[in-house]
């Protein structure tokens, strides 16, 4: 796919146009983090084992292909290397004297068992950023316990937050460890390439899910290091400030955010409750939390007489932030998404129709993200190994009898 875009002022190329990245990553985490790279123009080179990412085979699947794969692998090139063979290891090594970046998200300890840790990697190219994720990181007495989303989840203080106050603690409804981790990761990785172009030094970029969750938690970090106490569960309510949750109307439920006192006069005046403007109860943010369950009984003895679109209607026309519940359907097919182009289509011939995600900031200095499908398992190896190594169609048919590859069958599918 080409690129760049012709303009009256030129080509306009993508922002990581032109930076190449080793991807030895699978599952979430690491996958999320350089396809957010590889939408703005880096050339990833997801390195996989003869049998694949694990995410190949996670479903929902359709017409043979995983969603969660195609999703965090697009814009990427597979190649199939076996780490177990030294051919496959010498190959890596030819080829991280090419590249700008490696990432990897194996268990601390097993990159540099398979040759393919840090110190090796930058001694072959002082420039390298090398990135590192993992549930607790290269330190640390957990660093060597394995992670998925709901462990982090559990321990850094997210799950014991959410719920019903009287409930159990509540697993969020997305992989937000993971999630944020990734997200961390494709920025870690662009402050590091920054400082080796600038000093000529690359260096390992250590990434924990556990340290990028808490630092996710903001306010919950914030409240604990002002007042020494975690955060309690409120249920769909915000912990500090009133009328700031969901609230019920006659036909479903819809959120209403007030932070001051100006939003919320503004509010009661709309539902037809101006004794409520002077209430001493509800003068200041402290005071409308203090008294949250008075302050619910009378908003919602009006907005249970109204429809859920008659309550934002009249809110939003008020200047007052409020919103009804939206599926996942709404959000992603809703006018505003489709204006802002965060679905991309796809040619897939596997997938006929298909549209992807891409990175959502807007960049108006550069060409449009790209919008290529995920690979099938090895579908680069050949086109890789010639026009990253020079290997001739010959050498590469010996690699792959030997093992060093994998299968023809991964190859060709």
């Amino acid at each position: 796919m080409n690129t760049t875009t012709s303009t009256s002022a030129g080509p306009r190329e993508l922002p990581l146009q032109g930076i190449k990245i080793l991807d030895f990553t699978r599952v979430l985490a690491g996958p999320l983090s350089t396809a957010l790279l590889a939408d703005l123009g880096a050339e990833v080179i997801k390195i996989e084992p003869p049998q694949g990412d694990d995410y190949r085979a996670i479903g929902p699947m359709k017409n043979g292909q995983s969603a969660l794969f195609s999703v965090m692998n697009r814009n990427k090139q597979s190649l199939v290397l076996d780490l177990k063979h030294a051919d496959a290891v010498a190959l890596v090594h030819e080829m991280v004297q090419q590249a700008d970046v490696v990432v990897e998200n194996f268990r601390p300890g097993v990159a540099e068992r398979l040759g393919i840790g840090p110190e090796k990697l930058r001694s072959l190219n002082p420039r390298l950023v090398y990135v590192s994720v993992s549930g607790f990181g290269q330190t640390g007495p957990m660093a060597h316990r394995p992670a998925y989303d709901i462990i982090v989840q559990a321990m850094s203080g997210l799950m014991e937050a959410t719920g019903e106050p009287e409930g159990a603690p509540t697993l969020v409804g997305e992989a937000v460890s993971d999630v944020v981790a990734g997200l961390f990761a494709s920025w870690a990785t662009l402050a590091a390439l920054l400082q080796a172009q600038r000093t000529g030094q690359g260096q390992q970029v250590d990434v924990a899910m556990f340290d990028t969750t808490l630092t996710f938690l903001a306010t919950s970090v914030s409240r604990y290091l002002f007042t020494g106490k975690p955060a309690r569960r409120v249920g769909n309510r915000h912990p500090l400030s009133a009328p700031f949750g969901v609230y019920k109307a006659r036909d479903g439920h819809f959120a209403l955010a007030v932070l001051n006192k100006k939003l919320f006069d503004a509010t009661v005046l709309a539902m037809d409750l101006p004794e409520l403007v002077n209430d001493p109860r509800y003068a200041t943010d402290e005071t409308r939390s203090a008294n949250e369950p008075s302050l619910r009984a009378a908003l919602e003895g009006w907005t249970l007489q109204h429809d859920v679109a008659d309550v934002v209607a009249r809110l939003d026309a008020a200047g007052v932030p409020v919103a009804p519940i939206w599926n996942i359907e709404q959000a992603l097919e809703s006018p505003q998404i489709q204006a802002r182009g965060l679905l991309r289509p796809v040619d897939d011939e596997r997938l006929p129709d298909l549209r992807l995600p891409t990175q959502p900031v807007h960049f108006n200095g550069c060409a449009p993200n790209r919008a290529v499908r995920a690979p099938a398992l090895g579908e680069h190896t050949d086109l890789l190994l010639s026009s990253w190594l020079g290997r001739s169609s010959e050498a590469i048919a010996a690699l792959r009898e030997a093992g060093v590859l994998g299968t023809a069958e991964a190859a060709q599918h």
